[in-house]
């Protein structure tokens, strides 16, 4: 659906629409993921992939919010910073010791109001109620961040953690 959303963002110029389908994708997402739990159709495929398509949705949005002026910059450049700081600590976790970062019950909460937030700012940008989704956005964006870098803190001492256990072993 990015391709999607990139349309109707920069070939329709309809911030709101593009919004309310990001909205669409991370609430199709939570629920595809808690049916996979619920259903114990969990695959290790799965677990790669999901991750991997937040991670460029998520992007995705972010970036092109930035371009468009529909995220704040800063709001975007702590969002951008966060997750190339915990995506550089993944991949030397997975190099060193193939192993990977467990998700954290936090992280999972952070995610869902940035996955709020980011798409309530494109609603707000395209003059949906921007009374109500402007207000919305930055509450569960900066609520979203703080969670965000406290697990990415979180995130730093479980690599370090393992780093230092397959050193030993």
């Amino acid at each position: 659906m990015i391709p999607v959303f990139l349309w109707l963002l920069i070939g329709r110029d309809n911030p709101a629409a593009a919004g309310w389908l990001l909205l669409t994708i991370g609430w199709t997402d939570w629920i595809d993921g808690y049916l996979a739990r619920r259903l114990s159709q969990v695959s290790e495929i799965g677990k790669f992939l999901d991750p991997l398509a937040d991670r460029i949705a998520v992007a995705t949005a972010v970036i092109a919010g930035w371009a468009t002026g529909i995220l704040p910059s800063s709001f975007a450049a702590l969002l951008i910073i966060r997750e190339s700081i915990v995506a550089v600590g993944a991949l030397v976790l997975a190099l060193r010791t193939r192993g990977k970062l467990e998700v954290r019950y936090l992280g999972k909460l952070a995610t869902f109001l940035l996955y709020g937030a980011i798409p309530a700012f494109y609603v707000a940008a395209g003059d949906v109620l921007p009374g109500l989704f402007e207000p919305l956005a930055w509450v569960a964006g900066i609520v979203g961040l703080i969670l965000y870098y406290w697990v990415g803190v979180l995130y730093a001492i479980d690599i370090r953690r393992a780093l230092a256990t397959s050193r030993q072993g």
